[in-house]
C-alpha cells in the first residue's frame, strides 16, 4: 500500500484543527479534525438544506495547506486528544494519505474516524476503527440552474457527476468489510420519499437501527431550526438515533469548528 515519504510536502487538506465531535456515535469528545479536499459527489438539499456544508472541499475546491508533520505537531501539542476524524470532502480520494493516518494513530492509541459519502472504498495496512457512512440520497441531486453562494451557477454537468457516484454498492459492502466498525449516518430532509430512501439503504445492507444515526439536512442555523425538531420526531417514531449538528447550531457558518 502507499504510504507519504516526505512528512513536509503539503497535502490534499485545507483544515486542521481541535474540535468537539460533533456527529454520530463519537459525538461529544474532543478530537483533531483533518479535512481533506476533493469530492465525487456535488449535494444539494434545497432550498431549505442548502448546499454541502464544505463545499470549499467539493464545488468550489480549495489548494493543501498543511503536511503530515503539522499533523504530528498538533497531536504533540494535545496529548490528551485521543480522538482522529477524517473527513472532506470525500477522503477515500486520498488513500497514501488515509494509510498513513491510519499507522500513525495506531502507534499513538488514537481511535481514528472517517467520514465519507462512500462513493468509493479504500483499503488500510491498519484498519479505520470507525467508518461514518453518509450516503446521499436523491434530496441530495443539485438543481439546474440553482446559484450557490459563491456565486456558481449548476449546469447539467455537476447533475450528472452526482448520479454516477451518489450510490456505489460495492464501496458500501467493502468499507463494512474491511474496517473495524461503522455506523449509518445519513441527512435526512423532513420528506416521506427521504425517509423511504434511507430505510431502503439501511435494510439492503442489513443496517441494524442501532447503528443509524439521523442527521437532520442545515448548512446554516436557521435552517437546522426547521429540520431539527421534525428529524427528532421521525426518529422517536421509528426507533433511529439522531445526531444533530451542533457545531452549526453554534458556530452558525463558520468554518474549522
Amino acid at each position: 500500500m502507499k504510504r507519504i515519504e516526505d512528512y513536509n510536502k503539503k497535502l490534499p487538506v485545507n483544515e486542521l484543527y481541535v474540535a468537539v465531535q460533533g456527529e454520530g456515535s463519537r459525538a461529544g469528545m474532543p478530537t483533531i479534525v483533518i479535512r481533506t479536499i476533493g469530492c465525487n459527489l456535488r449535494c444539494y438539499f434545497g432550498e431549505k438544506g442548502g448546499f454541502c456544508d464544505s463545499w470549499a472541499n467539493s464545488w468550489k475546491l480549495e489548494k493543501g495547506q498543511f503536511t503530515f508533520q503539522d499533523v504530528i505537531n498538533l497531536y504533540d501539542a494535545n496529548p490528551h486528544i485521543t480522538e482522529m476524524m477524517i473527513t472532506g470532502g470525500g477522503p477515500t480520494k486520498h488513500p497514501a494519505l488515509i494509510n498513513e493516518l491510519c499507522i500513525f494513530a495506531k502507534s499513538r492509541s488514537i481511535f481514528t474516524t472517517m467520514e465519507t459519502e462512500v462513493s468509493e472504498w479504500i483499503e488500510t495496512e491498519v484498519p479505520i476503527d470507525l467508518i461514518s457512512m453518509s450516503p446521499k440520497f436523491s434530496n441530495s441531486i443539485p438543481v439546474v440552474g440553482v446559484t450557490a453562494p459563491w456565486g456558481q451557477e449548476v449546469t447539467q454537468k455537476e447533475v450528472d457527476r452526482h448520479e454516477k457516484f451518489r450510490i456505489n454498492d460495492e464501496a458500501v459492502t467493502k468499507m463494512m468489510e474491511l474496517h473495524n466498525d461503522y455506523h449509518y449516518k445519513p441527512v435526512w430532509d423532513c420528506t416521506e420519499r427521504g425517509l423511504e430512501e434511507l430505510e431502503q439503504f439501511r435494510v439492503r445492507f442489513n443496517i441494524p437501527k442501532n447503528k443509524t444515526y439521523v442527521m437532520p439536512a442545515g448548512d446554516s442555523r436557521q435552517g437546522l431550526l426547521f429540520s431539527y425538531p421534525a428529524t427528532m420526531e421521525m426518529c422517536m417514531a421509528e426507533g433511529y438515533n439522531f445526531t444533530g449538528r451542533p457545531h452549526i447550531i453554534a458556530y452558525d457558518k463558520k468554518r474549522c469548528v
